[in-house]
């Protein structure tokens, strides 16, 4: 196992968040300080804290190998126990329904590290810009990894190198970063609006979940392809994955509850969740494919899309569409129709202000199908 320890040492900055700038010798001693002032705890909490001091209570339990709790402090899992060999103690995003919790090893993370840093380029100079809450596992993931590379955290876009981030978030967060050189992108798969907004900046895209951690990766437009020491399996056109990087508690072949398809030399093609697939007069349609194609209409600032019950075909394609004012309803449904296949055209469009996300920036689509009832 690799050492969860920082990878910065002295004057060189470790966190410039929340107007609160620390270097890794002042991160360190803060670390020490935490640890003194709760020498009794079994377990840490940093669900309420500043991103800063959730930081330094992360990397205090760390340091200590005890437990450390990052949830959604407005959206609990129950917990019935903690394992034994438990490190962080997270819980998956809930954009299906509400968040399971789940608990990893130290080792789980770390030891991802050096392969992850191999496919992003994130250097000691960086400063990391993470654009979403703790409790979201990408988020913290990216944290915990600058720190270890001995980069910089950061939430100042004004002068971060490297930013993680949902596309959604993307679009909009790259316009305010002049010094950015790589984006990292996961929680859902890159669509043509947030790379040509990325512009000139090198995309590095992965693919993971809360359970499984790290599965593949890419740098744009090199096609996905699996982490080494990963192994995949697609059993009736959903993905299975084995992993070191897996939650405690999992089965061996993990079923992540994705479409997917595998290629030669690893390559991993991702098509949506499975419980996002639509089948329309008995051809299937990807939610997900649907949405990428929707966000690329004028006039459509986001859209997310589910099935609704037909009692002809089985299910239609219902659409909610965050609309950007540039164009009415009917001449983005005239403008739809040229670019999607007629299964996939959707019966139903509901306009709303904005749609439910999840922390990571996930649409919620629990949420969403109780809207859409």
């Amino acid at each position: 196992m690799l050492s969860p320890e920082l990878g910065g040492a002295g004057d060189e900055p470790a966190l410039d968040f929340g107007g609160r700038t620390l270097t890794y010798r002042d991160l360190d001693r803060a670390i020490e300080e935490w640890i003194s002032g709760q020498s009794d705890a079994i377990v840490y909490d940093a669900s309420t804290l500043s991103v800063p001091d959730a930081l330094i209570c992360v990397c205090a339990a760390a340091r200590r190998g005890i437990p450390v709790i990052v949830e959604n402090p407005d959206a609990r899992p129950y917990r019935p126990s903690i394992p034994p060999s438990a490190f962080l103690l997270v819980a998956t995003s809930g954009s299906t329904g509400r968040p399971r919790p789940l608990a990893r090893t130290a080792a789980s993370w770390y030891d991802s590290f050096p392969a992850f840093t191999a496919i992003t380029g994130v250097a000691p100079t960086d400063r990391v810009l993470i654009t979403g809450p703790l409790h979201a596992t990408m988020h913290l993931f990216g944290a915990l990894h600058a720190l270890w590379r001995g980069a910089c955290v950061t939430d100042d876009p004004s002068r971060a190198t490297v930013v993680h981030a949902v596309p959604a978030v993307l679009r909009e967060v790259v316009r305010a970063c002049p010094r950015l050189r790589t984006a990292i992108v996961a929680g859902i798969a890159v669509d043509e609006g947030a790379l040509a907004a990325a512009g000139h900046i090198e995309v590095v895209e992965y693919y993971g979940s809360s359970e499984v951690s790290l599965v593949a990766a890419r740098r744009v437009p090199e096609p996905m392809r699996l982490f080494e020491g990963v192994d995949a399996d697609v059993r009736g056109g959903l993905l299975y994955v084995r992993s070191p990087y897996t939650v405690l508690g999992a089965p061996d072949w993990f079923g992540v509850g994705d479409l997917a398809e595998l290629g030669d030399d690893r390559e991993l093609t991702v098509r949506g969740r499975g419980d996002c697939a639509i089948n329309v007069g008995g051809t299937t349609v990807i939610a997900e494919d649907v949405e990428r194609i929707l966000e690329t209409v004028d006039g459509i600032a986001a859209a997310a899309v589910i099935g609704s019950p037909h009692a002809v075909f089985g299910e239609t394609v219902t659409a909610a569409v965050q609309l950007d004012g540039r164009a009415g309803l009917d001449e983005i449904r005239s403008r739809a129709r040229r670019v999607l296949a007629k299964e996939a055209m959707p019966r139903r469009w509901v306009p709303l202000p904005t749609l439910p996300r999840t922390a990571a920036g996930k649409v919620a689509r629990g949420q969403l199908k109780d809207l859409l009832r």
